[in-house]
């Protein structure tokens, strides 16, 4: 590579050509990592409120419905007899009232036989009430909006008072249940962020806050229990769905170095920062200064090239395919991130960008 510097003369192989990037500053956090399952904040079981034979269903699995919405009929001609029954029974006790009270001011009969008369009235008053509110049990409605899920019943299946059948689910807002180590319970407060994403990625899906932090801890687990809600908009979140979850227990901005800027060698870090002249003078190593010296008075080598300088760094855990570094660079200097394979310290490059 330095070849043309030297008194044989022997032709300069190209500079490898390499790009740049800069020490910048970039946000680390220090992250607790677990599984929690989405809870929708409104979800109802549905069951029948009265028992009969389903005689029209309206519903089927991934329907939308308003509140209110007419869901199932079920079958009303035996509870319509018994209402039938029971108003007929009311009309006849009526009559019996007003005939008491017609004959109560002549003395016919006594005002406690008017007042029994009422009292058997009443009670006939209210089991119609009783039964028309049976009967309207039988049309069972939407209690909110929402969507759907599985249906376990169909048309002619019979059903009982309070057998559940399916759920309504709204996904609006779902909440996450985090469990985090007891270790960290001086850690965790209201306000920390929250992130979501798929198992196996780091494509953050939704982002929120702790909304609360429970006061106990688990006997069985060791865990606290954190709660966190995620508003949904779009509805990319799904209630039952396991995401990885990480509460971010501190943040902070420290000098940073690409991925792909970092080398390894026997346990130790290393970057090629680029330099001038005068820093590889600073830090020769094992690089021919001489000839470079001797390349640069012929002309071979620019005065302004710059150089590929092998440096030690220490360096903070990967985020975001960068990392911290927490020693060996400065913010502004420039460090290589491609060919490296090609480099020793001292070696004259040619920068693309």
């Amino acid at each position: 590579m330095l070849g043309a510097c030297g008194d044989g003369g022997d032709a300069q192989r190209p500079m490898p050509e390499v790009r740049q990037a800069a020490v910048t500053e970039a946000v680390f956090t220090e992250d607790v990592d677990t599984v929690s399952t989405l809870e929708a904040g409104d979800l109802v079981q549905l069951a029948a409120l009265a028992s009969g034979r389903i005689i029209e269903l309206k519903i089927a699995q991934g329907d939308r419905v308003s509140a209110g919405q007419l869901l199932m009929t079920l079958d009303q001609a035996q509870e319509q007899a018994r209402l039938a029954g029971l108003k007929a029974k009311e009309q006849k006790d009526l009559l019996e009232l007003k005939r008491y009270e017609f004959l109560l001011p002549l003395g016919a009969v006594q005002a406690s036989e008017r007042d029994q008369r009422r009292a058997i009235y009443i009670a006939s008053r209210e089991e119609v009430r009783a039964q028309e509110a049976t009967l309207a049990y039988s049309n069972l409605q939407s209690p909110i909006a929402g969507t759907v899920a599985d249906v376990s019943v169909q048309v002619g299946d019979v059903v009982r008072n309070g057998d559940p059948f399916t759920k309504l689910i709204r996904n609006n807002t779902l909440e996450a249940k985090v469990e985090v180590p007891s270790t960290l319970a001086d850690r965790i407060r209201v306000g920390l962020p929250v992130l979501l994403s798929l198992p196996g990625r780091n494509e953050v899906m939704a982002r929120s806050s702790v909304m609360s932090v429970d006061p106990g801890i688990n006997s069985q687990t060791q865990a606290l229990l954190v709660r966190a809600q995620f508003p949904n908009p779009e509805g990319t979140l799904r209630n039952g769905q396991r995401l990885r979850t990480r509460v971010q227990l501190e943040s902070r901005q420290e000098p940073s170095v690409p991925f792909a800027a970092v080398t390894q060698t026997s346990g130790q870090s290393f970057v090629f920062r680029l330099g001038t002249l005068q820093e590889l003078e600073a830090q020769p190593g094992k690089a021919d200064l001489a000839r470079i010296k001797r390349g640069m008075e012929r002309g071979v080598i620019s005065r302004e090239t710059r150089f590929a300088l092998q440096t030690p760094v220490n360096l903070g855990p990967l985020q975001n395919k960068r990392y911290p570094v927490t020693k060996g660079l400065k913010l502004g200097q420039n460090v290589i991130i491609s060919n490296l394979l090609s480099l020793r310290h001292g070696v004259p490059v040619k920068v693309q960008n």
